[in-house]
């Protein structure tokens, strides 16, 4: 999904930013929308051209199938739309809206405060107070700042897995360590790839962090990890393989 443009973006941030600072600023909390139980990732920073200021991915802990989401702060306001389709996410997430992005109508209204946010989804007649604790956070602008476990529920998906990613702070810098590949049904992690810490550059590519595990459509792989490398990154390919129900790396 949109790898050339994802790595034509990473170089564009890395010529614009500071060589000892990243771009990451990632809350993320537990809670509930009305009766259900969630997990909810967000990622802010400083306004894009169509006024987004706030992506990221949340899901039910019943589904496990993580939705995409993006809006806009106001202070200590939060709103937040939903994506609803893979065309919606291509223009608004991967190319970027080439107009303001009008958060009118979305589900998503909160109000955030240190230790997390309250609030309310609303879709047509159906309202649910939604209520989260952050739990950890994710900070590499300056001096690099973890507290928590952050675990990152990427955007890609297939119908059996979701994927989620451990980020640590490292003696390399801050970075993927882990990355997990969850069962939807059962819930279990099936398996596990992990990363060196001397070398610290995976799942650090490109912003939003939650695209840094894409679906691939082309190659013949499944997914594809993004690597930062200090010049236009790289992207690692795995596949499936059915057999086996395990992911690995495409030689």
């Amino acid at each position: 999904m949109g790898r050339c443009f994802a790595l034509a973006a990473a170089c564009l941030m890395l010529l614009v930013e500071k060589a000892a600072a990243g771009w990451y600023r990632v809350d993320n909390y537990v809670g509930f929308l009305g009766p259900y139980p969630i997990h909810f990732s967000l990622q802010t920073y400083a306004s894009f051209g169509s006024g987004i200021t706030a992506e990221g991915s949340y899901f039910y802990d019943a589904k496990a199938s993580p939705i995409a989401i993006y809006g806009k702060t106001s202070g200590n306001k939060l709103e937040l739309c939903e994506i609803s389709d893979d065309k919606a996410f291509y223009r608004i997430l991967v190319m970027g809206s080439k107009t303001p992005v009008d958060t009118t109508g979305c589900p998503f209204s909160l109000d955030v405060t240190d230790d997390g946010a309250k609030g309310t989804w609303s879709r047509g007649a159906t309202t649910y107070p939604v209520a989260l604790k952050k739990v950890a956070t994710l900070d590499d602008t300056g001096d690099g700042k973890i507290d928590g476990v952050v675990d990152i529920p990427f955007w890609a998906q297939t119908p059996i897995h979701m994927f989620s990613g451990i980020y640590t702070n490292t003696s390399s810098g801050i970075c993927m360590r882990k990355m997990r590949i969850i069962n939807k049904g059962s819930k279990k992690v099936e398996q596990e790839f992990n990363f060196d810490e001397d070398d610290c550059n995976a799942g650090m590519l490109m912003t939003p962090i939650y695209e840094n595990v894409e679906k691939q459509t082309e190659n013949g792989a499944d997914i594809v990890i993004n690597f930062r490398d200090g010049r236009a990154g790289y992207a690692t390919d795995y596949i499936f393989n059915r057999a086996t129900g395990m992911y690995v790396r495409k030689k």
